[in-house]
């Protein structure tokens, strides 16, 4: 018990960085602890935020739902940026290269701000039409405007964080990226329902109070990172003498990310559709499904902890020359993924009634959410294996492969079939569920079926 104590506190210190010897199991627990503390309280915050939210009203929730499958597209981005920029990252870190890892997380930097000006622009400008082009109704958009256009006004902080805490883990730093997230989240719970019901003295804002308590919590978080990195006590330093374009750098940092945009734009636009299909059901049908998404949120991220240390492993062996220890960190990592999401997978699907009602006593939202939540749940062992090998491939800078197997899987296969389920065969938003479980499931024996042949060890980056 002593031993396993200490291997903990090690891990929140962030003591060990290089990860290319001893032993793989303790690698990943290393950088898998951090990793999945850092998930855990975003899936936390995702659940605190959604119960404050669902005591305002269910348009409310509903606007939160609509939004957040299109800020997605934002998030998209980000995570594209910040894949790519783990990848370069810690493949300069394996080959013991630091100052090019700070060009790189620099070079990552500009470019991310470029972005998240023009989306935010974009956002704000087009509010409205976003909301009823989603399917909301008038009611629906005069109560949540505000909402949308202050998380898509703020955007460039939700970017910050995803890309520097990308940096910190390519760098094997994945306790200072946990302290930054934990900054940025428990501010956005205290300020939450401050500002949401307006307490003391904060004004009442509703549910645009929840936009504002994300933006003020992240950018704090993108400032604590910052500190960080000019503090100059980490391995990737950012230096003066970065801040300026390097093209080839860019040049490969785009055609990486653009291949992780690809992929996540797939999977965001597909989940756009769904959200579209289910406003077809009726906002209780919509309220339910996000609360019910917001559960499985809540256990999935911890399991992209696991994920996200495969890709640091995978990169940081990749660049020692070690592509073999790299494929046994991404198979262990699977494993201990896989073990988890069945357990919470039981839980749920036992449960679902309890948890649901927590969040909203509508007898009409109640039900939609226990059968998303149980439905979705039942794909959970398969969802480990897709995850993390997902991930691996792009910690290798393979991009391609899973943006590929994304298109065939979320638009060749679940749209078409989540619209003829449940609108066409009549299953109603049961249909949906279905087909979200299907394709999650195809999309993991996918994964493993091309990652066995070994092509990604080849990838240069």
């Amino acid at each position: 018990m002593k031993k396993v104590f200490q291997l903990f506190w090690i891990a929140l210190k962030g003591d060990e960085k290089h990860f290319t010897s001893g032993s793989i199991n303790r690698a990943i627990v290393l950088l898998s602890i951090p990793m999945i503390l850092e998930m855990v309280m975003e899936a936390l915050f995702a659940v605190v935020d959604v119960f404050f939210v669902s005591r305002v009203s269910v348009n409310a929730v509903a606007t939160v739902g609509l939004t957040e499958s299109v800020i997605t597209l934002v998030y998209s981005v980000a995570i594209g940026l910040s894949m790519a920029t783990t990848a370069m990252v810690s493949r300069r870190v394996g080959e013991n290269k630091p100052e090019k890892a700070g060009e790189a997380a620099v070079q990552a930097i500009m470019v991310t701000v470029i972005f998240s000006v023009i989306l935010g622009i974009s956002g704000v400008i087009f509010a409205e039409d976003i909301l009823r082009l989603m399917g909301g109704s008038e009611t629906l958009i005069a109560e949540g405007i505000w909402y949308t256009r202050i998380i898509f006004g703020g955007n460039i902080v939700i970017m910050l964080l995803f890309l520097l805490n990308a940096v910190f883990r390519g760098a094997g730093d994945a306790a200072i990226a946990m302290r930054a997230l934990w900054i940025s989240n428990t501010l956005n719970i205290i300020l939450d329902p401050c500002l949401i019901f307006g307490l003391g003295p904060f004004p009442e804002m509703g549910v645009a109070g929840a936009a504002v308590a994300t933006n003020i919590g992240r950018g704090i978080g993108v400032l604590f990172q910052l500190y960080i990195l000019f503090r100059g006590k980490v391995i990737v330093q950012i230096l003066r003498s970065h801040w300026k374009w390097v093209k080839p750098v860019v040049k490969r940092l785009l055609e990486v990310s653009i291949g992780g945009m690809g992929q996540y734009l797939i999977a965001s636009a597909s989940w756009i559709f769904l959200m579209r299909i289910m406003a077809e059901f009726g906002e209780e049908a919509v309220a339910g499904y996000t609360i019910s998404i917001r559960l499985i949120i809540f256990a999935i991220l911890p399991a992209w902890g696991m994920s996200n240390a495969a890709s640091t492993l995978v990169g940081q062996n990749l660049g020692a020359g070690q592509p073999d220890r790299a494929e046994k960190s991404v198979w262990t990592s699977a494993f201990y993924t896989m073990m988890f999401l069945l357990l919470v997978s039981i839980i749920y699907y036992l449960f679902a009634p309890g948890l649901i009602r927590f969040f909203h006593d509508d007898i009409r939202v109640v039900e939609y959410g226990v059968q998303s939540l149980k439905i979705i749940s039942l794909g959970y062992v398969f969802f480990a294996y897709g995850m993390v090998i997902s991930q691996s491939f792009n910690g290798a800078g393979d991009t391609r492969t899973p943006t590929v197997l994304n298109f065939i899987c979320f638009w060749l296969l679940q749209i078409p079939m989540a619209y003829v389920l449940g609108i066409t065969l009549e299953f109603g938003a049961n249909g949906v569920f279905w087909a979200i479980a299907i394709c999650e499931t195809i999309l993991a024996l996918l994964c493993i079926h091309l990652f066995r042949k070994g092509k990604w060890k080849t990838v240069e980056i």
